[in-house]
């Protein structure tokens, strides 16, 4: 009988055991924040494609300070598309009449998500607007109006986006080149706006046949955590797509080494 009463309580410990240790070695979601997500999901979809998991959050309903708080317990960050930045980011604040419409408020949120993303080493992708602040926020400049100030005839937006597409040249021995295997294709485009001069540290990863930037990255990576960024829409574009899947799977995949080397820290 005490035979048997040792053997139970042995069995239970290992249960218990067994059972904390599945609990420790469970993964947990991974954790994307999105500056401002769209009405439609149309982000959250692209993600989602990849992984059914991830866990999507909108950073645009908080303050910039509790924004940047949570920061602190995401993977990754993704800059989405939108209105112009505010042209005093980038010295041409005599042109704002020539922009559209600003949101002051959302400039101040992404800048600040994008230096905490840098300096935390979190993984950060940004896409049309968010490229285009991404290289403002390093110091680049942008051309204020496309139509009127570069000399091309690749029509860069329209009113309905479904019908705008154009060619891109993807530059070799880039990063984009890498993951797309390809020397150019064709994407989804919609912008009036582009990069002028390119912020510290960027390297251009593809132009538009008028040599419009299309695509940046990281010049030396070095130290520094994953950046990428477009200025067409991979989101809109079909999942077999060389210059949309690879990006998100890309983005996630560093995102999941990410989670996985700062889940103890946490």
């Amino acid at each position: 009988m005490k035979q048997i009463k040792t053997l139970l309580l042995v069995l239970i410990a290992f249960g218990l055991f067994s059972c904390t240790n599945v609990q420790q070695t469970k993964q947990t979601p991974m954790r994307i924040a999105i500056s401002k997500m769209h009405r439609k999901h149309t982000y959250s979809n692209w993600l989602h494609r990849y992984d059914t998991t991830v866990q999507l959050y909108n950073m645009y309903p908080l303050g910039v300070d509790s924004a940047l708080s949570f920061a602190k317990t995401v993977d990754g960050i993704l800059i989405t598309g939108g209105a112009d930045v505010f042209p005093g980011y980038y010295g041409k604040i005599n042109d704002t009449a020539r922009c559209g419409k600003f949101d002051r408020y959302r400039d101040s949120l992404e800048i600040a998500l994008i230096h905490y993303a840098i300096d935390h080493k979190i993984p950060l992708i940004g896409v049309c607007r968010g490229e285009q602040i991404i290289n403002v926020a390093l110091g680049g400049s942008l051309i204020i109006d496309i139509p009127t100030d570069w000399d091309t005839i690749i029509k860069h937006s329209s009113k309905d986006w479904k019908l705008q597409w154009h060619e891109v040249n993807i530059v070799p021995h880039t990063q984009m080149a890498a993951i797309s295997g390809q020397t150019h294709g064709t994407v989804s485009s919609s912008h009036h706006q582009a990069i002028e001069n390119l912020g510290k540290g960027l390297r251009i990863a593809a132009y538009a046949p008028d040599s419009i930037p299309e695509a940046i990255e990281w010049a030396a990576r070095g130290d520094k955590g994953f950046l990428m960024a477009t200025q067409w829409h991979p989101e809109h574009m079909d999942t077999l797509s060389p210059l949309s899947a690879p990006y998100a799977k890309l983005f996630l995949k560093e995102s999941k080494t990410y989670e996985r080397n700062h889940q103890l820290k946490r």
